[in-house]
């Protein structure tokens, strides 16, 4: 029996990151969709054996954010003596049953057995480019429940004791428009959570099982301990805020700070819509925790103990609180917009630890048809980039993925232009008026793709579309996101939220996204800094001259 010391919670942490990150790069390289291998549009984590998130993981932070709920939900669906087995992987995908997001995100989650004792659980999660539904890449604004929206998953058992279940996979395989790259994917997801049960082997026969669960006890005990230190430093406050929204409706949110805990009440909201907008109660936690870490420690660790001073208060029936068959094809945008609207109501009290607003949306772009030279089907998804809220001391970032995708990337124009009927013709800064203030809001960008094949489709999901990003202590609001369809000899038609939108060759799809809010009023910035902002081409001359006093 080895006694735990502190040298030794640590290490064996850093290899729950390390094998974390080692299972994101092993799907990264043997995946098939570009979604997957250049965004990198999925998240890796390692569980407890009871489903609490052990390592913060590697990708998109609201994905890992899901892994741990999607296990929670397996383990109560097979919850029989025999229902889980050493070298099993469960496939889930339904966000009323445990997988969060959307169809189109799909979570894979292997149990670790040690000695016939289960330790521990690898998972991941990705986006798959289609799994059926009533339109290509199935999402559509049109959808009003879930059924419409593809194949449900609910925590099914993919592989059985290492063998897979040929009906899943052929259920798979004819529930989609690409089954070449669902095979693909599926199996590049199957071998990181396989390599990373390898290495959780490694691990604990080299410090001994027991010393291993021990470890990971204590580094969530520890993680929540970081949490409540850091709410120790604020004080009892409660806060509200009421925000419209780009549809008209409002948004409401209520936090009490309060004997170190943190309770985040969003039961006053909109009841479930008709719409694929919902959000499940899983999703608006997750959004929740990533605000928590901002204010709290964003630089320190997280686990399933980070959490627990965490109290988040939702009704069942709500926008954020969605009921079966809701659709959530585009819940993205209601998550993202439950993030920001707690990061502005927190800003109100604590401006020196949070920034202005930023462009706020995933600004999912989807052109789908035909390649002109192949024939093959292909669907670009694209989530873009855009503007940071500025912050005490320091300009927005620009040109960056929102909070909540963390380290992902824009697909590279030759990897587009290659792999889907696409001309990139341009991808520049936006510079749109916007976002100004002694610190300046980060820009956003403009892309203009050119269709090259008849019978194309569009599909996107914006917001902060009407409703700009919100400025901080005086600061300017940002500017707004959107999306162009130009024609030839046509006027440009703009959208937010539309699908299944047709294109045809020589038709331009131009994305603006918008830049982030300013911080502070815009005649204390520094004329040194605005003359270089005129010479970066971020403000005009009428800008310089009219906001902040400056002559070019």
């Amino acid at each position: 029996m080895h006694t735990l010391d502190i040298f030794t919670r640590d290490i064996i942490q850093n290899s729950l990151q390390a094998i974390a990150d080692e299972m994101f790069a092993a799907m990264r390289k043997a995946a098939m969709s570009p979604v997957i291998y250049e965004v990198l549009d999925m998240g890796t984590g390692i569980t407890d054996a009871d489903g609490e998130i052990a390592s913060s993981g590697a990708g998109i932070p609201a994905f890992v954010g899901v892994l741990d709920k999607a296990v929670k939900q397996i383990l109560l669906q097979h919850a029989e003596p025999d229902d889980i087995q050493d070298g099993d992987v469960f496939i889930c995908n339904d966000p009323h049953s445990g997988a969060v997001t959307h169809l189109n995100d799909v979570v894979l989650a292997m149990p670790v057995f040690v000695q016939g004792r289960r330790v521990a659980w690898t998972a991941n999660i990705a986006h798959w480019n289609d799994v059926g539904g009533m339109v290509p890449g199935s999402l559509s604004t049109q959808a009003t429940d879930i059924f419409q929206e593809g194949l449900r998953l609910c925590s099914v058992k993919l592989i059985s004791r290492g063998q897979p279940v040929r009906p899943v996979l052929q259920i798979l395989r004819a529930n989609t428009r690409m089954p070449d790259f669902m095979e693909g994917d599926l199996w590049a997801g199957v071998a990181a959570v396989r390599g990373g049960a390898v290495r959780l082997h490694e691990l604990t026969a080299k410090y001994g099982t027991d010393l291993f669960l021990q470890a990971m006890q204590d580094f969530m005990d520890l993680g929540e301990k970081v949490s409540r230190m850091a709410l120790a430093e604020l004080p009892d406050v409660r806060l509200t805020l009421e925000e419209p929204q780009d549809d008209g409706s409002l948004f409401r949110v209520a936090i009490q700070i309060h004997d170190r805990n943190l309770t985040i009440d969003l039961r006053d909201n909109p009841d479930q819509c008709a719409g694929p907008t919902n959000l499940s109660r899983d999703g608006a936690v997750v959004a929740a925790q990533m605000a928590f870490k901002a204010l709290t420690s964003p630089q320190g660790i997280t686990n399933g103990g980070t959490f627990r001073p965490l109290h988040v208060l939702t009704r069942p029936g709500s926008l954020f609180d969605a009921r079966s068959p809701a659709a959530e094809g585009f819940y993205f945008e209601n998550l993202i917009r439950v993030h920001d609207l707690i990061l502005r109501c927190l800003a109100q009290q604590f401006p020196e630890h949070l920034p202005a607003g930023n462009f706020a949306s995933v600004c999912a772009t989807i052109i789908g048809g035909r390649h002109p030279d192949t024939g093959r089907t292909f669907t670009l998804v694209e989530p873009e980039i855009g503007g940071w809220g500025a912050q005490s001391g320091r300009d927005g970032n620009n040109a960056v993925y929102s909070g909540l995708h963390g380290e992902t990337y824009n697909c590279p124009v030759e990897v587009c232009e290659a792999r889907y009927g696409l001309y990139v013709e341009r991808l520049a800064l936006n510079d749109a008026p916007g976002g100004d203030g002694q610190y300046r809001g980060g820009r956003g960008i403009c892309i203009d793709y050119r269709v090259r094949s008849d019978a194309s489709f569009l599909t996107c999901g914006y917001t902060r579309s009407v409703v700009p990003p919100w400025g901080l202590q005086q600061g300017l609001d940002g500017s707004p996101n959107y999306v162009e369809v130009l024609r030839e000899g046509c006027e440009p038609q703009r959208y937010a939220m539309a699908s299944s939108i047709e294109l045809n060759a020589r038709d331009l799809v131009r994305v603006r996204t918008g830049a982030g809010g300013g911080y502070g009023p815009p005649a204390a910035r520094d004329p040194e800094a605005v003359r270089e902002d005129l010479k970066n081409g971020y403000i005009d001359a009428a800008t310089a001259r009219a906001v902040y006093g400056v002559e070019a």
